[in-house]
């Protein structure tokens, strides 16, 4: 853990998480955006130690976030939304919660729900570790989503990779029996430690025989995604399910 500084000067151990840090300066369009759908589409959390962090007793009632109970999806880390905002408005029956750490990545992906007028969605601006442990209730999660997660490349990073064996223990504990997690990277060495962890875990089964599935055709192709594509990077698609 690294310590940081609060605005009262006393210091703080800052954990270590899975996301790059990036700058939260928003654009003017981004800012607009911000203020216009963020009551419509946000659901504001007290924070921990810090502005991605959750804090220990957070609550949220999603029933009452989304107007209606229904089958629960949720995405961690979905950018700027190219693929969320389509899949959701693809899934009118379900709820979508995403985990997004970044503010103007959240600006973005409001203006794109409220231009395709799509309602199912809701967004928490903070790390989706501490969302699945401390919001979501044990089998309360029908899916999850967790596509081009940052790979930290270098092996002294590794560490930092959000799927491990303690992050599935979690994920097993949220998903219903029968649930579905579908994960996609364009890292050859990431996608073999997916596929090490999963597929050695007790409460997951592969959902297909070959080991790697098939791409998942319901998946839009995003900038992010084609760009690996052009980088010559095979695209490694996994989907489990929940024994």
């Amino acid at each position: 853990m690294t310590p940081i500084s609060q605005a009262n000067g006393t210091r703080v151990q800052r954990d270590v998480v899975s996301f790059v840090r990036r700058s939260t300066r928003m654009t003017p369009k981004q800012r607009r955006s911000w203020e216009a759908h963020h009551d419509d589409f946000v659901l504001n959390l007290p924070q921990g130690a810090t502005d991605t962090s959750i804090a220990p007793d957070a609550q949220v009632n999603l029933a009452a976030a989304f107007g209606r109970e229904a089958p629960l999806i949720v995405e961690i880390g979905p950018g700027m939304g190219e693929s969320l905002v389509p899949m959701a408005q693809a899934r009118p029956n379900h709820n979508v919660l995403a985990f997004e750490v970044y503010q103007p990545a959240v600006a973005r992906i409001m203006a794109k729900l409220a231009e395709q007028q799509v309602g199912n969605v809701r967004i928490i601006r903070a790390n989706a570790v501490e969302g699945l442990e401390r919001l979501l209730q044990p089998g309360q999660l029908d899916e999850l989503w967790t596509f081009f997660p940052d790979p930290w490349p270098k092996s002294r990073h590794h560490k930092r990779r959000l799927v491990t064996t303690p992050f599935a223990d979690l994920v097993a504990s949220r998903l219903r029996p029968g649930g579905q997690w579908r994960l996609a990277t364009d890292w050859q060495d990431y996608a073999l430690q997916m596929r090490a962890v999963l597929d050695s875990h007790p409460a997951f089964d592969n959902d297909c025989a070959a080991g790697w599935a098939p791409r998942w055709p319901q998946r839009p192709m995003t900038k992010f995604e084609q760009r690996g594509i052009d980088a010559g990077r095979h695209i490694y698609d996994l989907a489990y399910r929940r024994r």
